[in-house]
């Protein structure tokens, strides 16, 4: 049996994705909300940086729900929720009409769609500073079917795309390089 394309991402990445997340967490991006703002600002630029994929024909033709999964549009919301002023980032990693290897970013939406079950954990710590999914942490609801379902059907898609061994290979080094951007902003915004 064939190893899921997501499952080999998973262990690939696991390194990186810890890193991520324990600096988010060691910050004490949910101690307040300034420091939450900080973490929104953090979840903008990475949304922002990858928004273009969800716009992207050939990645639409797989993933027939990849435009209404772009949470870009709710963190923008949250940020005008509690005043949070558009960081500056520099340009995003990707922009509209650029060619684009399929196998990259399949790793970077890899990185993005697997963060949305991770927000079920985050959007607790949000609740607990008064946020809620129509106030402040819209990006953290789950999706209406939940996160699990949703999850899984990214995974099938994700694991029917048929790729060459180069681009598996260019999947992967997004996933990673999608983490290591993720950690760029931390460490800018909350290091």
């Amino acid at each position: 049996m064939i190893e899921s394309r997501a499952k080999r991402l998973k262990a690939l990445t696991s390194d990186v994705h810890e890193g991520v997340d324990r600096s988010i967490m060691s910050a004490a991006s949910f101690a307040s909300i300034e420091r939450y703002k900080q973490f929104l600002a953090i979840q903008f630029l990475f949304h922002r940086d990858v928004a273009a994929l969800y716009a992207e024909p050939r990645l639409q033709a797989a993933f027939p729900d990849l435009a209404q999964r772009c949470r870009l549009p709710l963190v923008v919301a949250d940020m005008e929720d509690l005043s949070v002023t558009a960081p500056d980032g520099g340009s995003p990693a990707f922009v509209p009409d650029t060619e684009l290897a399929l196998g990259t970013a399949l790793g970077w939406l890899y990185v993005v769609e697997g963060s949305s079950m991770g927000a079920a954990l985050l959007r607790k710590e949000a609740q607990k500073l008064g946020l809620t999914d129509d106030l402040g942490a819209r990006h953290l609801a789950p999706a209406p079917e939940g996160p699990a379902p949703h999850w899984r059907a990214f995974v099938a898609a994700l694991d029917a795309v048929a790729l060459t061994d180069d681009e598996e290979k260019r999947a992967e080094d997004g996933a990673r390089n999608a983490f290591a951007r993720v950690q760029s902003h931390v460490d800018a915004r909350l290091g």
